[in-house]
């Protein structure tokens, strides 16, 4: 290969290596710029993500309050709530510029095919988040904050010993850490119907397959379900019951995408689907072709026999008939 050609072939890589840096540089200064909104925000935000365990704590103590054990805690806590809220209002740009990056290099048929996942996954992410937020976290705040003994009561008034208060004094950093677990978990997982149907379209899985390893798929989940919630079982069934309810909907999905390749193919021709309802063919036994005079000429030939010579370490080549008499 010349220089001009390595040269020429390099040109593009180089071009593109430029253009991810610009749209990784534009991500980027979104994030932070994002990050620096949630950041002036980050009391209202904060009070925001803890109305859940509030509520619950209003209704059991009258009152709601949070502490935080360490001098920096408090700053910790506002700088990852504006990380995560920065990274939620520049998500529509980190998207944004990843399809600018990759639309170039697609048909117009696939861009037809790509964009609507691209639109519906932010949707269903904050689907997700949401019926995490309003719907699991309640339930589960519920279950753990039931364990907690006010001990209002008296020894006299019980006829025996006083009871034992125990009331829940929380952290803000670890709330906030179990709040964002359960909101991204959930959020993800409301991923799995488009990942799947991506990947259908691209030929990686069938409707076939994901029905048939429906009961390894069931222990995933059940396993997906117990390291992602807490140890109690009323959200490990919750969220086992959304992720196999996506599943399921998934194969719904891959086999409209199965259905729609199969009438393409079709029409294309490449498909008949006449060749898998009728039988094979029989094997028919060859037929027994017979010698010709050439084949037998040759079987009428005499063999020819290497004898080795004793005294002149010389070979002798003797013909010998098919009697093996000597000619």
């Amino acid at each position: 290969m010349s220089d001009s050609e390595v040269e020429s072939s390099a040109a593009p890589l180089i071009e593109h290596l430029a253009e991810l840096r610009n749209r990784l540089i534009r991500s980027v200064l979104a994030f932070v710029v994002g990050m620096l909104i949630s950041y002036t925000y980050s009391t209202p935000i904060f009070d925001f993500l803890a109305s859940p365990i509030c509520t619950q704590l209003i209704d059991a103590t009258g009152e709601c309050g949070l502490i935080y054990t360490g001098l920096q805690k408090g700053f910790t806590t506002a700088l990852r709530i504006s990380m995560f809220g920065g990274f939620i209002l520049a998500f529509p740009v980190i998207g944004w510029q990843l399809w600018q990056f990759v639309a170039p290099g697609l048909y117009q048929r696939e861009k037809g095919a790509f964009l609507p996942f691209l639109l519906a996954s932010p949707v269903l992410f904050l689907i997700g988040a949401s019926f995490a937020f309003y719907a699991v976290l309640p339930l589960a705040f519920d279950f753990f904050l039931g364990y907690q003994n006010l001990g209002t009561g008296s020894a006299e008034a019980l006829d025996g010993p006083a009871a034992v208060g125990i009331t829940f004094l929380g952290t803000i950093d670890e709330y906030l850490g179990l709040t964002m677990k359960f909101v991204m978990a959930f959020g993800l997982t409301f991923q799995l119907p488009v990942i799947m149907t991506l990947l259908a379209k691209a030929g990686m899985l069938s409707a076939k397959g994901l029905t048939s390893t429906r009961k390894y798929a069931v222990v995933a989940i059940l396993m997906l379900a117990a390291v992602i919630t807490p140890p109690d079982v009323v959200t490990q069934i919750i969220m086992f019951t959304v992720i196999y309810g996506l599943y399921e909907i998934s194969i719904v999905m891959v086999k409209m995408v199965d259905r729609k390749r199969e009438a393409q193919l079709r029409e294309e021709g490449y498909y008949d689907e006449d060749e898998d309802e009728s039988p094979a063919p029989e094997a028919k036994p060859k037929p027994v072709m017979a010698k010709s005079a050439k084949a037998k000429a040759e079987a009428e030939m005499p063999i020819l026999e290497i004898v080795e010579d004793d005294d002149d370490d010389d070979f002798e080549a003797d013909a010998f008939d098919d009697d093996n008499k000597p000619t």
